[in-house]
């Protein structure tokens, strides 16, 4: 009977072992905190500039012209600055915390991560840039809600599942946002920067805190 249990034992280690292989496990809690905060900020000065583009009394007032061409160059320069600081960041923890585990940052499974995440998200891009082309801005905030949720749903079977329910979370936000437009950089900040602040958190004290 003890060498029954043993051997029930010894197998599911081997299935537990099976199932870390298969995924990407070294995900820093601190990355998405890291990333959540840059998305405030990047809210907070985008939103700061955007009324000073409507009162008329800064020296974007230019930005406004030629059809939107220059606000929606200048928008994508908030948006690539802010994902090339976050993914630094996130990159930095997220390498610490392989060292520590041991785990290769950039193996067969986190390939796989990275691959089924950017390609909900390249698509959405060149989906948000032809709205932005036509003027429909209201529509971009919740095409990047629900664009990214996508990859996170669709990349979280490689990795842990918490990236699951914030891929939902992603999803939900754009969608409310598609019936309350005139909200979108609340919900931006919302989804990019809030929920990625308590996922970071959760996974920080579910994966990563010491045991007191």
């Amino acid at each position: 009977m003890v060498e029954k249990n043993d051997q029930l034992d010894a197998l599911e280690d081997i299935k537990q072992l099976m199932h870390r292989s298969s995924r990407f496990i070294s995900l820093s809690g601190w990355s998405g905190v890291a990333a959540g905060i840059c998305a405030l900020i990047a809210a907070a000065y985008t939103g700061v500039q955007l009324d000073c583009w409507r009162r008329g009394d800064c020296p974007f007032d230019q930005l406004l012209q030629e059809g939107g061409t220059s606000l929606r160059y200048t928008l994508l320069f908030i948006a690539l600055a802010t994902f090339v600081v976050a993914f630094t960041l996130a990159f930095f923890f997220t390498y610490v915390r392989s060292r520590k585990a041991g785990v290769a940052i950039w193996g067969f499974t986190a390939r796989k991560v990275v691959f089924n995440v950017a390609i909900p998200m390249l698509i959405g891009g060149l989906f948000i840039w032809r709205m932005m082309e036509y003027g429909f801005y209201g529509m971009v905030a919740p095409a990047c809600l629900i664009f990214y949720g996508l990859g996170l749903i669709n990349a979280s079977k490689f990795t842990l599942g918490e990236i699951r329910y914030l891929g939902y979370s992603q999803l939900l936000l754009g969608a409310l946002n598609l019936w309350l437009p005139g909200y979108g950089l609340y919900f931006w900040a919302a989804g990019f920067g809030v929920m990625h602040i308590i996922y970071g958190i959760v996974m920080w004290n579910r994966y990563e805190r010491e045991p007191s």
